[in-house]
């Protein structure tokens, strides 16, 4: 019996003066990732009073994308005759379009993406960079009301049309051989009025307005027909 004691006694002991080793978790460096961001407009080519959409890809160099809400898209414009860029909206998820876009003169657009860093242990920390689209430029003409039929043509050319002129073109043919018929100008409002001869036969009579810096050229083409 006191034999049993003592051992007992001294692995008692032992175990006691035992010091506690802690296990670390392994460890590994977070990575910084770089980012590309595509965006594609759905046109590059429209009317005053438009809209359009732009469409956005955010990929990085992991091979993945940001997660949704990791990080903001911007859209910048940057208008015609100017050098600065604008700020015109901002979306919460990376996965984000740009919608009801409205440019009020021929405009050229970038996105922005801001970069993020994962706070998510699991993914210890990874860094995305920012980055930004190439920019791409849509033209916006000017909108020409107009009748529906007749040969009394009157309307409103918009915006910033006043006192402005509009080339009228005839031809026997719809896509060749328009030769000048007469100019006309705009009142300071932007309205024009003519009528046109009652020529025999089928006339195709084109309307041209000039472009300049801010807007692109635009037209149409009138049909009339007397037997």
């Amino acid at each position: 019996m006191r034999i049993t004691r003592l051992v007992t006694g001294t692995v008692t002991a032992g175990l006691l003066g035992l010091t506690p080793i802690a296990i670390a978790a392994p460890s590994q460096a977070a990575d910084t990732w770089t980012t590309t961001t595509t965006a594609v407009p759905s046109e590059t080519q429209m009317e005053y009073g438009d809209d359009f959409y732009v469409s956005v890809d955010i990929a990085s160099s992991d091979g993945l994308s940001p997660g949704g809400a990791d990080g903001t898209s911007t859209l910048y414009a940057m208008q015609a005759g100017s050098t600065t860029w604008t700020a015109v909206a901002t979306a919460d998820s990376t996965y984000g379009s740009f919608y009801d876009v409205k440019p009020a003169m021929n405009t050229t657009y970038k996105v922005v993406y801001s970069g993020y860093t994962d706070t998510d242990q699991s993914q210890y920390g990874d860094n995305y960079t920012s980055s930004e689209s190439a920019p791409f430029a849509v033209s916006v003409a000017r909108k020409i009301t107009y009748p529906s039929s007749g040969f009394v043509l009157k309307g409103k050319v918009k915006p910033s049309y006043g006192k402005k002129k509009i080339v009228i073109k005839a031809s026997k043919k719809q896509n060749k051989g328009y030769k000048p018929f007469k100019t006309i100008k705009t009142n300071k409002a932007g309205k024009y009025k003519i009528t046109l001869p009652k020529r025999g036969g089928t006339w195709y009579w084109s309307f041209a307005v000039k472009g300049d810096t801010r807007f692109a050229p635009t037209g149409f083409v009138w049909k009339t027909t007397v037997y």
